[in-house]
């Protein structure tokens, strides 16, 4: 008997993330039926990225962000991989857990805006959460059929573009310098936010939602070679890590093909590439955004919104040459003493938050 083919909607078609997953899909031995793809700006672009003549090509702007709401909201659909960039796709994951479908989440902004939203959506509706990013879906699979008490998560870092300047050169920085990322080939915003180790801040919030551990519980380790993805240590001091090359296809793949491991054409175990495996703890003068992490978890609410859109804005400002690599975590800081609400139940709480933290940071900008 054969197997109804597996159908998605693919958010982001045209990035990264996106155009990965379609590869993978093509070279799948699973069945698929692609039901949707959206764009932002490049929907020209979306004809010729998916050949079945059963798939609706969307864009998400403002035209068509509505209908794509209305699309998911109906669960006609298995999976969505939410691919999008930045908090413009909190509301896409927020249609797709409504559904009551899973989600494979690209898009950490939505957690790290409204775990405290999504999650509890996700337990109503009896959809998964599958993440996507290299560290979470570590963690992800090695908590796959376990039930211990969590210990300790570890998230691994390579440090980024800047881990070995200097200090008393770092502030000085160049956008140059801070996107010639050693590992990963990645877009401009995650590339300075790992040299900043913002992104390991958000990691840090997602994973708090994700897991259900507390910030104490979450400690992030140095890793030069972007080979050790996470680890979970469990109450017995056991310790599970995933393991593989750097290489997006492994997390996407396994988040696609979730609940079952099908075979690809990734190449995993390298002698050479696993025969040196460092970690060590990462420098808080270094990196000052890490304490930012503890500060929004601390404080809860919209916290988590209101630093993710204070660093889409200071990192968009350092592109430009507008700040200072040093005044990326400080613009950030400063939002989220600033513009955090004492409340934060609904999505359009969290992007109310959104909007006051951008309004803030970019008002702060024009006196510098």
């Amino acid at each position: 008997m054969t197997s109804s083919p597996r159908r998605i909607i693919i958010l982001g078609a045209t990035g990264t993330v996106g155009v990965r997953a379609l590869q993978i899909i093509e070279e799948s031995p699973v069945e698929w039926q692609i039901c949707a793809v959206s764009a932002h700006s490049q929907g020209q672009q979306l004809g010729s990225l998916v050949s079945s003549s059963t798939a609706q090509y969307l864009t998400s702007s403002s035209s068509e962000h509505q209908s794509l709401i209305e699309l998911l909201r109906t669960g006609d659909y298995d999976i969505c991989l939410n691919a999008i960039v930045g908090a413009a796709g909190l509301p896409f994951s927020e249609a797709v857990l409504s559904a009551g479908c899973d989600l494979a989440l690209a898009n950490k902004e939505s957690l790290v805006m409204a775990g405290a939203i999504l999650m509890p959506l996700a337990a109503k509706n009896s959809a998964t959460i599958v993440p996507v990013d290299s560290e979470h879906s570590a963690i992800f699979q090695c908590l796959n059929g376990e039930d211990a008490p969590i210990k300790q998560l570890f998230l691994t870092a390579s440090g980024g573009a800047l881990r070995d300047m200097p200090l008393d050169e770092l502030a000085s920085a160049t956008p140059e310098q801070a996107l010639a990322h050693p590992n990963w080939s990645m877009g401009p915003r995650i590339t300075i936010d790992s040299a900043t180790m913002m992104n390991k801040a958000f990691e840090i919030i997602e994973a708090h939602w994700l897991f259900g551990v507390d910030a104490a519980q979450i400690t992030v380790l140095l890793h030069r070679q972007s080979v050790i993805h996470s680890m979970v240590e469990f109450i017995d001091g056991s310790v599970i890590a995933q393991l593989g090359p750097p290489d997006m296809g492994f997390p996407l793949h396994y988040a696609l093909h979730y609940p079952t491991r099908q075979k690809s054409t990734l190449n995993g175990f390298d002698a050479g590439l696993f025969s040196e495996l460092s970690l060590r703890q990462p420098e808080d003068a270094r990196f000052p955004a890490l304490a930012l992490a503890h500060q929004a978890i601390e404080a809860g609410g919209d916290a988590g919104a209101v630093l993710n859109a204070a660093d889409e804005i200071a990192v968009e400002a350092f592109l430009a040459g507008d700040i200072s690599f040093a005044d990326i975590a400080m613009l950030c800081e400063g939002a989220l003493h600033n513009c955090c609400a004492d409340s934060c139940d609904t999505i359009d709480d969290v992007l109310a938050a959104d909007q006051r933290s951008r309004e803030y940071c970019k008002k702060q900008l024009s006196f510098a």
